[in-house]
């Protein structure tokens, strides 16, 4: 119950930011699809390349598939009210996605036994991956890699998942809303690490 529910969320919150970054790019509505898909389903195949699993295994989430293409095309033909309700709310969806995909890449892992460093590697590919490859394919520098603090995030949840810290339905659920209250802080206060470009000084966080 637990893996479908995280999957649910996961997928809705970033098809939906694909569909936002789609219109943001003027895209038309198969752009729509292809960020809204690469978004909700790119960070886990590109885990399951790097857990041992066949990418092919995405294919058996069939109702995630037709949940995605719906949440698409109804934010696609109600333009007017979906771009109010996502500059309103787009930072929240996002911190969900991030949260429940984190999660649920880290239970992933833990499943199939790998060790820390490989929960946390899931954690954050399946959190982030799908973030990236819609960034990439919208021309985009990825948002995870030059924004808030926002990878980190994913790791801290992978940690606590891999160290045992989470095992309990009551557990995942207080390590899913840190992690979304952490992302939304992030946004509001505009943490950042430090950054460094060539012959400059390391700006503060």
């Amino acid at each position: 119950m637990t893996w479908d529910i995280l999957n649910i969320i996961g997928t809705i919150a970033f098809a939906l930011s694909g569909v936002n970054v789609a219109m943001e790019e003027k895209y038309d509505l198969m752009g729509v699809y292809v960020l809204g898909f690469a978004a909700a389903f790119g960070g886990g195949a590109v885990r399951n390349l790097f857990i041992g699993l066949p990418v092919s295994a995405l294919w058996e989430q069939g109702y995630l598939f037709t949940t995605a293409f719906i949440i698409m095309t109804a934010a696609f033909f109600t333009t007017a009210i979906w771009a109010t309700l996502w500059e309103k709310w787009g930072a929240f969806f996002d911190a969900i996605g991030l949260a429940a995909f984190a999660i649920q890449g880290a239970l992933f892992a833990v499943s199939m036994g790998h060790p820390m460093s490989a929960v946390v590697f899931a954690a954050v590919l399946t959190g982030t991956g799908g973030g990236m490859i819609r960034d990439v394919l919208a021309g985009r520098k990825p948002l995870v890699l030059r924004e808030e603090i926002y990878i980190l995030w994913a790791v801290l949840g992978g940690v606590a998942i891999a160290a045992g810290l989470a095992q309990s339905g009551l557990a995942l659920a207080v390590l899913f809303s840190a992690i979304v209250t952490l992302r939304m802080l992030s946004v509001h206060y505009k943490w950042k690490l430090p950054v460094k470009a060539a012959g400059e000084k390391t700006e503060s966080i």
